[in-house]
């Protein structure tokens, strides 16, 4: 069975002065990866017009193209605009489920959403006090919940998580401490560690690092645009990055 290989890159945060200039960096990518994951922040500020010209550099790329939105695609409320957007350009917006994409003899499951936050192992926050409080934790528990049951169902011989927010913090470190809880959560890779994957993708901490793990021993991989320092990572699912 050939080895899978995965670009992926999140924050590229495009808007109309650049239109153009990100697809010139994705010619010729059928050459050195079967599927294109995009981990969330494509936008600035979650313009519907942004959200065209992001849909306009992805289209009909000679490979799939599958995307999680970010916060920054939240900020203006237009979602699900954008993601519609996205899905007439052709690219696959996963929204806390799963697809299974068929690359030559291979089915890759791939499953995911925007993630959120929260903070890790002995740092975090809980599900106590003020009703906001409780409201934020649930938030990312019921995300966590949704992948778990998604990564359980997708029948597949491999599997990927695509989210904005960490799992873990390993991958968070040149960020300030301060600011941990609001790029992920350690919910997140509890569900993966329980129902298994062989790589997670993320995004979210420009100031980040590019490689950890979750406590099960699933590669974790911080994909942000500016920790890349290219137009996209490649990654493969057995461990050749």
């Amino acid at each position: 069975m050939t080895d899978l290989r995965i670009a992926a890159v999140g924050d590229i945060h495009l808007g109309e002065d650049v239109r153009g200039r990100y697809r010139k960096h994705l010619e010729g990518i059928e050459d050195r990866a079967d599927v294109l994951m995009l981990a969330g922040d494509l936008t600035r500020h979650g313009t519907l017009e942004e959200g065209r010209v992001v849909a306009d550099e992805f289209r009909d790329l000679p490979v799939t193209v599958v995307a999680v939105l970010g916060n920054h695609d939240y900020h203006s409320d237009l979602q699900y605009e954008i993601a519609g957007e996205l899905r007439d350009a052709g690219v696959t917006v996963l929204d806390d489920d799963g697809v299974v994409l068929q690359c030559g003899e291979t089915k890759l499951g791939v499953v995911g959403g925007k993630g959120f936050g929260g903070g890790f192992a002995g740092k975090s926050a809980s599900e106590f006090g003020e009703r906001e409080i409780k409201n934020f934790v649930a938030h990312t528990r019921h995300i966590a919940e949704a992948w778990k049951v998604a990564l359980k169902e997708v029948q597949a011989d491999h599997r990927v998580v695509l989210s904005h927010y960490s799992p873990v913090k390993e991958t968070l470190e040149g960020e300030p401490h301060e600011i941990y809880p609001f790029l992920g959560s350690y919910l997140l890779a509890e569900a993966v560690d329980t129902a298994g994957a062989d790589l997670f993708l993320h995004g979210h901490a420009h100031k980040g690092t590019e490689k950890g793990m979750t406590p099960g021993g699933i590669r974790v991989r911080n994909v942000a645009l500016p920790v890349l320092g290219r137009a996209y990572g490649v990654y493969c699912i057995d461990d050749c990055d």
